[in-house]
């Protein structure tokens, strides 16, 4: 497959969407666009602040929105209400196109709680499984941690982490759901099959940059350095 198939943006929240939306350019979330440029398929993922915005840019770049992939079911990716705001998220996305959306198993539940989108429009999955969108697979990895059914998303040569790992830190563990020992296999034994070649693309903008290698992720960011899972709890653990 070429590189030219595949079709890949990385949006960031008020700027690229969300512009007029105080917390979309304050969480300043990345919003994830994959597909094939061949059948012009695509799926988003995480479409808070802005999904009328998300489907404009789409259709601009002629595709066409067929899913929905969840890391986790924060309101800052999914939607829902946070900090006494609400924010626009899968749900109101669900009002302007009808597409399937695909949590890990563990976060079917949070997902609903949190936005109300109903389970009926959630495709639950166990980690390794994959999707299509046209001829471009992706692999769902179960990396938890974070949150219990937090999610990556390794597609090529990229994998897109959501919360679970930033190019410096990772997602925070002492939020409801989050565990520090998970977080630590995730990192180093679920995410293991990451090549060091293969480019990070995070869930956030907290970092000069907005995607490295993950060899220089292993190499410099500091949630890397325990070589074993007690040196991470002390570091970690709280």
């Amino acid at each position: 497959m070429s590189e030219q198939q595949l079709y890949f943006r990385q949006l960031l929240s008020g700027r690229d969407v969300g512009t007029e939306d105080q917390i979309a350019r304050q969480m300043m979330n990345f919003i994830y666009l994959i597909g094939d440029r061949t059948t012009g398929e695509a799926v988003v993922i995480d479409p808070a602040y802005d999904p009328q915005g998300i489907i404009n840019i789409l259709e601009e770049d002629e595709m066409n929105l067929t899913g929905v992939l969840a890391t986790h079911y924060h309101p800052d990716h999914v939607g829902g209400d946070m900090m006494g705001f609400s924010i626009s998220g899968i749900t109101d996305l669900l009002n302007l196109v009808s597409v399937p959306i695909h949590v890990q198993n563990e976060e079917a539940e949070l997902v609903d709680k949190v936005t109300g989108v109903g389970h009926d429009n959630l495709i639950t999955h166990s980690s390794g499984d994959k999707i299509t969108v046209g001829s471009i697979e992706i692999e769902l990895i179960h990396t938890p941690g974070h949150t219990p059914g937090s999610q990556c998303f390794l597609v090529q040569d990229r994998l897109v982490a959501g919360d679970t790992l930033f190019l410096d830190g990772c997602g925070r563990t002492d939020l409801p759901g989050g565990d520090p020992r998970q977080m630590y296999e995730s990192l180093t034994t679920r995410l293991a099959k990451v090549p060091d070649t293969a480019t990070l693309f995070p869930g956030h903008l907290y970092s000069p940059k907005p995607s490295q290698s993950m060899g220089e992720t292993r190499e410099h960011n500091y949630v890397f350095a325990p070589s074993s899972a007690e040196q991470w709890m002390a570091m970690f653990g709280g």
